[in-house]
């Protein structure tokens, strides 16, 4: 290569995003889905990790919280204010993101989380979403689809369940129940540890029989979602949308036997 020629310098846009390093890896391990393969999918199953809320990463992530909400930034980036140690204690978000009424970008680039909470729903002004490289996040709530100014997301896509280039599995989720609420619920099993309110019409599920199903959706401009859904009755069920082309045609309850259009 000759003296004139300049080398081309490619800047990385998530610098400021992934945190800073530490003596610990930032993320654990997830083997859910083989993101580099379309051989025949194993059954999945929800992450049963439970947020450890006396951990240092949780308690100051609940302080990174009260502080956005009080200042009214528009711009949160919680994990570049934990070390790589505190970043792997934290698989969820609170629920007082519902506070976070001014935040329109939420960055959690490179995370260890493994759900986000249905208050995410409260952030109206979100414009914008970013858990790109999150890898063992692999659904959503459908309660993200009350944030209608969301434009923008940058997902890691290959991660997701029933992507269009796999089609991994969705986990199979249990027949109509009564009594699957409160706060100490089993997350492999139901997906959380508290489930309250009706993912469609927000009313309470206490003493009625949970219906819970899975709908893909566009979400913004970018990614269609795969989207838990908990609703309160089939009435519920039957008011969601249509599922986005290209995906399973209705709600539905996921495992194996569903059939899903072919991958590619």
């Amino acid at each position: 290569m000759g003296e004139d020629v300049e080398s081309q310098v490619f800047p990385n846009r998530w610098a400021r995003a992934s945190g800073p390093g530490g003596r610990g890896s930032a993320r654990d391990l997830c083997g859910c889905i083989d993101r580099m393969s379309t051989r025949p999918r194993r059954p999945t199953r929800f992450h049963p990790e439970r947020q450890d809320v006396t951990a240092p990463g949780w308690i100051r992530l609940l302080e990174l919280v009260e502080e956005a909400a009080a200042d009214g930034r528009e711009v949160f980036t919680p994990l570049v204010e934990l070390t790589a140690e505190q970043r792997r204690e934290v698989v969820t978000l609170p629920p007082t993101i519902a506070q976070l009424t001014s935040v329109k970008h939420l960055v959690l680039y490179g995370s260890n989380l493994v759900r986000i909470p249905p208050e995410i729903g409260e952030m109206r002004a979100l414009e914008e979403f970013t858990p790109y490289t999150s890898y063992r996040l692999h659904w959503f709530p459908y309660e993200i689809t009350r944030c209608s100014n969301l434009r923008r997301s940058t997902v890691s896509t290959r991660a997701l369940y029933g992507n269009r280039t796999l089609r991994p599995h969705f986990p199979s989720l249990r027949p109509p129940v009564a009594g699957a609420h409160g706060d100490d619920l089993d997350p492999g099993v139901w997906g959380a540890t508290t489930i309250r309110t009706c993912s469609v019409c927000d009313r309470s599920v206490e003493g009625v029989r949970l219906h819970q199903v899975w709908i893909s959706r566009w979400t913004s401009g970018a990614d269609v979602l795969p989207l838990l859904v908990n609703a309160c009755s089939m009435t519920c069920v039957g008011a969601l949308p249509a599922p986005t082309e290209g995906y399973v045609r209705t709600p539905h309850t996921g495992g194996p036997g569903i059939d899903q259009p072919p991958a590619g």
